[in-house]
């Protein structure tokens, strides 16, 4: 069921392409008529120079009346199918995976343990392996995460 409902937020964020409200450093409440999320794109990446992406950033989203909240990271990039995908929360580390319906976005199932994480972090950095090979390490701020957080909770 939470394939079904993150491949139906992922079609329609298509069409808003939620990238572009995104700002580096700062995490950003967005709500629509059907859904709500936060997101942010990050402070830090070692992509060589040499090398192109699309849009990246995480999004922490919800159905409008729903309680399930999910973690999304898109890449920029396809991801390798079987490649390991880390998000390092301060010490912690939690897995995330893709799946070949949506390659260039990666999902948690453990959404609730990373959440909580977020809240409680600094900083947390997602490392994922292209389906070239390219090995990536974005890096986030999570300062102003909590609040954004309770503004999608009380507000959607």
């Amino acid at each position: 069921m939470k394939i079904i409902i993150s491949l139906f937020f992922v079609i329609s964020l298509l069409f808003i392409n939620p990238g572009i409200s995104l700002e580096v450093g700062k995490w950003t409440f967005v709500k629509t008529d059907n859904y709500c999320y936060i997101g942010s794109r990050p402070i830090e990446t070692d992509l060589p120079a040499d090398k192109k992406r699309g849009d990246y950033y995480i999004l922490v989203y919800k159905n409008i009346g729903s309680d399930e909240t999910f973690v999304q990271i898109e890449a920029g990039y396809n991801y390798k199918l079987d490649g390991t995908i880390n998000v390092k929360i301060d010490k912690g580390n939690y897995p995330f995976f893709t799946d070949e319906d949506q390659t260039a976005a990666a999902w948690t199932s453990e959404d609730s343990k990373v959440i909580f994480a977020m809240k409680k972090g600094l900083e947390l950095t997602v490392t994922g392996e292209s389906s070239r090979g390219t090995i990536t390490n974005d890096e986030y701020t999570l300062k102003g995460f909590t609040a954004s957080y309770n503004k999608l909770i009380e507000n959607c």
